[in-house]
């Protein structure tokens, strides 16, 4: 029975493990390969050139330049995303009318493609026929009335910023919600008996309770901080926004490849992604690792 149990799921599992060796680690295997060489990506002409990948990487100042927005965007993105969640998740589970119509509403821009809401936020942004502009002016920012939000260095990547903080906020509200109403209200009512405040509860109650789903999605949000790929790459026409202000590390990396025909180059530059966000990774999960509440 056991060897017959055992084949049984060896043949279930072939065909999604030989699909994962082949699309996944035959890749990354690949690119173990190809960071140490030049290869335009198309060429049967593949040198080898040792660490120099990782030299001139060292001295790209663009590379740098477009990881110090990774950089920007880690520091703001799961702060305020976590934090705006966790507010209308709490606020939403107190009892509200029509909360569910307003966590449906907060929720549907996640329904929506990252291409989608690109273009949508691009309309939005337009100097001239944009609904931001255009709310400006009737509330009498009549200089602000064919601002270029897309167009000018100093706000193309706070406005890029905007739009996935709009996107995502949805997402982990309900994330929030659903480990709040998993919460016993034993201890809302022994809090509420103490005189514990609305705030009180919150903080004291609600957040240690929800620590394990807060510090997965602070995880996950210092993950996509790290990416914002095609968000950017939508908004600014592929060209990183004017003096490449709002340019990020991966869609350097892409342009790299595809456009300049620096396939190995480009390779390296992905390992070295690689090992980042792994690290950010581990780093993140170290300091927010809390004694676990159980309940």
């Amino acid at each position: 029975m056991n060897r017959g149990k055992n084949a049984l799921i060896i043949s279930f599992l072939a065909v999604p493990l030989g699909l994962y060796i082949l699309f996944v680690l035959l890749p990354y295997a690949s690119a173990l390969v190809f960071a140490f060489t030049r290869w335009s990506g198309l060429s049967a002409n593949i040198t080898f050139n040792g660490f120099n990948n990782f030299i001139k990487l060292y001295n790209d100042e663009k590379f740098w330049s477009a990881l110090s927005h990774n950089g920007i965007a880690l520091l703001v993105l799961p702060p305020v995303i976590a934090a705006i969640a966790l507010f209308f998740a709490f606020i939403f589970t107190q009892g509200l009318k029509f909360a569910r119509g307003f966590r449906i509403a907060f929720f549907f821009p996640q329904v929506l493609s990252v291409v989608i809401v690109a273009v949508l936020w691009g309309f939005i942004y337009h100097p001239t026929i944009g609904l931001l502009n255009a709310a400006l002016e009737a509330f009498g920012f009549t200089q602000m009335a064919s601002f270029p939000w897309l167009g000018d260095r100093s706000t193309v990547f706070g406005s890029v910023l905007a739009v996935v903080i709009w996107q995502s906020v949805g997402f982990y509200m309900v994330l929030f919600v659903a480990g709040m109403n998993a919460i016993p209200m034993d201890y809302y009512e022994a809090a509420r008996i103490d005189g514990a405040t609305p705030w009180q509860l919150f903080w004291w109650v609600t957040v240690p309770l929800l620590w394990d789903t807060i510090r997965t999605a602070i995880v996950f949000l210092a993950i996509g901080a790290m990416d914002l790929f095609a968000i950017v790459t939508v908004m600014t026409n592929g060209t990183g926004g004017p003096s490449r202000a709002a340019d990020v590390a991966p869609v350097y990396l892409y342009s790299t490849a595809f456009s300049d025909g620096q396939f190995g180059y480009a390779t390296a530059m992905g390992l070295v992604l690689l090992v980042l966000v792994l690290g950010l990774s581990i780093i993140s999960l170290r300091f927010t690792a809390r004694e676990s509440v159980e309940y």
